[in-house]
């Protein structure tokens, strides 16, 4: 059996890696030959912390596994990241154990990777201007991923605590982009795509905020009751996911559909984009949100290329089960 530790996969695993192990993946749902298992998601009543696991099967990749793990809310005070979670590949031909990889840096980069595949896919060529709500952790993972797929000339931002946004600030300075903090109506005012990472259970973008044209890529909601955005946004808006049912019941599309505002048939699996048997963006004034809640199948795509790129670097540690 490989481990591969939270080391190795910084090491060996960049944001190109992840976003090709994600595009190729979401395409394989929306063809059929990849399958998300139901998700177990609960509140262990202990330090605030939510813990579960996200499974499933990538028959086109042969990928079969599990990904164990939480959040646990006061991790930042000891110097750990909030989110901890560990992914156990399996042999898809005899069920054995074939790996234990490190799955914090890996569920980073697996989510900036879908909202940075949206934005390959959905936005306008011409985007000019990236808007982040919120600046926590994964918000650097977004700003650098999102930052390869169009030639952005500015980062609008705006966060709950404004004191974490000079640290996005140095990150969209690394990736040569000049910085303004600014009101939540102002991001929507100026920017041409919209992430949106944070943990909050009420709209922070409101519909008459956001600009004809614009792309969000709404990352935050993993969860019931979580909020990011107006639901009337979803509804004039044409919407993509990662799939359908997490979208509905956990993601942004739950308040809408709950209204009775938004019908689940409307909603489109990005991979139906990718695999081009849906256009996407229709027109230059469309606005296209992409619904990111998260699947298992993300996080044993990433995970199967950090095994094999550490086994090719000779990184990878073997022990006897």
């Amino acid at each position: 059996m490989f481990v591969i530790t939270e080391a190795t996969c910084q090491q060996v695993v960049g944001q190109q890696d992840a976003f090709s192990a994600v595009e190729a993946v979401f395409a394989a749902m929306a063809s059929g030959d990849a399958n998300n298992f139901p998700v177990v998601r609960e509140a262990i009543g202990y330090a605030d912390a939510l813990y579960g696991f996200k499974s499933g099967f990538d028959k086109a990749g042969r990928v079969l596994g599990v990904k164990s793990g939480g959040y646990w809310p006061g991790n930042a005070s000891k110097g750990l990241t909030n989110h901890q979670s560990t992914v156990f590949l399996f042999d898809a031909d005899t069920g054995q154990l074939d790996a234990l990889v490190g799955g914090n840096y890996l569920t980073a980069v697996r989510t900036a990777a879908a909202s940075a595949v949206s934005i390959a896919h959905l936005a306008r060529e011409d985007s000019e201007v990236l808007g982040m709500i919120g600046a926590g952790h994964q918000s650097a993972f977004q700003l650098r991923a999102a930052a390869e797929q169009r030639a952005f000339k500015k980062v609008v931002a705006w966060n709950h605590h404004p004191d974490m946004l000079p640290a996005l600030e140095k990150v969209a300075n690394d990736v040569g982009l000049p910085f303004e903090a600014v009101t939540q109506e102002a991001v929507g005012a100026q920017a041409d795509v919209i992430i949106s990472i944070t943990s909050a259970h009420q709209p922070l973008l409101m519909k008459d905020w956001i600009k004809p044209g614009t792309h969000l890529a709404c990352m935050g909601t993993d969860t019931k009751g979580k909020q990011e955005v107006d639901p009337a946004i979803l509804v004039s808006a044409a919407v993509f996911t990662d799939e359908v049912a997490q979208s509905i019941s956990i993601g942004e599309a739950q308040h809408a559909v709950n209204a009775g505002d938004l019908n689940e048939d409307a909603i489109t699996p990005i991979g139906a984009v990718i695999n081009k048997s849906h256009q996407g963006r229709r027109t230059a004034d469309d606005i296209t949100v992409f619904d990111g809640t998260g699947v298992g199948l993300q996080d044993l795509a990433v995970a199967a290329v950090a095994k094999r790129l550490a086994i090719e670097t000779g990184l990878a540690q073997v022990i006897e089960l």
